[in-house]
């Protein structure tokens, strides 16, 4: 079982909720295919420690990347960063921008 984390990424959990929801379950190199054609924003940071957990499988534990499946993966939600924006009147709307943590957890296929 091998394991990456990716943190503060600047878009919602929500969003990257809809992409995990593709691909969980599936083997790695299926859930590459995957990412690589859906139109989300989402699947670039997703993609990214994907393949970082694949790459953690094979140098420390010696796995092959053919023989991995995805055991779990979800989208935590980060810190909220709060803005202002000027609005008539002097007064000001908050606008929140939010960050999401990404775990992926890989097992190998017997």
């Amino acid at each position: 079982m091998v394991k990456a984390i990716n943190k503060y990424i600047r878009i919602s959990s929500t969003k990257v909720r809809k992409v995990l929801d593709q691909i969980r379950g599936r083997s790695y190199l299926e859930a590459l295919t995957l990412l690589k054609f859906l139109p989300y924003k989402a699947c670039g940071p997703v993609w990214q420690v994907l393949n970082s957990a694949a790459s953690n499988a094979e140098k420390n534990n010696g796995l092959n990347k053919e023989n991995l499946k995805i055991k779990a993966i979800f989208a935590d939600q980060g810190p909220v960063l709060k803005r202002f924006r000027p609005r008539a009147q002097g007064r000001g709307f908050q606008i929140r921008k939010p960050t999401c943590h990404i775990t992926v957890i890989l097992e190998q296929i017997i």
